[in-house]
C-alpha cells in the first residue's frame, strides 16, 4: 500500500511540474511568435495576427528604461493581457494628441513599472516604423472605485496602467498603479 501511494505522489507531482512546464513553454513560444508578427507587420505594412486564431495583433513596440521590451497587443481583452500589455481602443496611436493608455499585468509584461521614477523615459516604435519618446510626469495609486482615468486631446500624452499591489498574491483588486508621462520631441 506504501508503494502505490508513493507512487501516486510521485505521478501527481510529476503531472503538475509537467503542467508548469507546459504553460512556460507556451508562454515562450507566444512571445516569439508576437515578436515575429510584429516584424512582417513592420515589412509588410499590415495587420499580423501571431497565430491564426489569435483575437490580437501586436500594434507597438514598448521599451522600459531598463531594456527590457513589451510588445503591445491590440486590445485590453482577458485574451490580449494574457501575452502582453494591450492598448485601449481610443483612437489615440503613439505621438498622437491626445492619452495613449496601455494597460498590463504587474506580474509579468509591467513589473518594470515599480521600478520607474519621475523623469525615465519610454520608447515606443509604432506600427509604422517611427519611434516616440515620452518622459515620465508622475506615478500614483487610484481607486477605480472612486477614479476613472481622464483621457485629454489638448497634448501627446502615455498612460501605463496595472493592478497595485505589486507582487499581490490576489489579483483583480481596484487599486490601479498609473503612470503618466509626456511626449518628447522626435528622437
Amino acid at each position: 500500500m506504501r508503494k502505490l501511494i508513493a507512487v501516486a505522489l510521485l505521478l501527481g507531482a510529476l503531472g503538475f511540474a509537467g503542467q508548469g512546464t507546459w504553460l512556460q513553454g507556451k508562454a515562450i513560444v507566444a512571445q516569439w511568435l508576437i515578436a515575429q508578427a510584429w516584424e512582417q507587420q513592420l515589412s509588410s505594412g499590415e495587420q499580423v495576427r501571431p497565430w491564426s486564431w489569435a483575437d490580437t495583433w501586436p500594434v507597438a513596440k514598448l521599451t522600459a528604461p531598463d531594456g527590457s521590451i513589451s510588445y503591445v497587443l491590440s486590445g485590453v481583452s482577458g485574451q490580449a493581457l494574457a501575452f502582453g500589455p494591450g492598448k485601449l481602443d481610443n483612437g489615440v496611436g503613439p505621438g498622437d494628441i491626445g492619452t495613449l493608455v496601455l494597460a498590463g499585468h504587474q506580474d509579468s509584461h509591467f513589473a518594470f513599472m515599480q521600478r520607474l521614477k519621475t523623469g525615465d523615459r519610454l520608447r515606443i516604435q509604432a506600427a509604422n516604423g517611427e519611434e516616440y519618446q515620452y518622459r515620465i510626469d508622475s506615478q500614483r495609486v487610484v481607486d477605480s472605485r472612486e477614479e476613472r482615468i481622464e483621457l485629454q486631446h489638448r497634448r501627446a500624452e502615455l498612460r501605463l496602467v496595472t493592478c497595485y499591489p505589486f507582487a499581490s498574491l490576489t489579483s483583480g483588486g481596484p487599486m490601479r498603479y498609473v503612470v503618466s508621462a509626456s511626449l518628447e520631441p522626435y528622437l
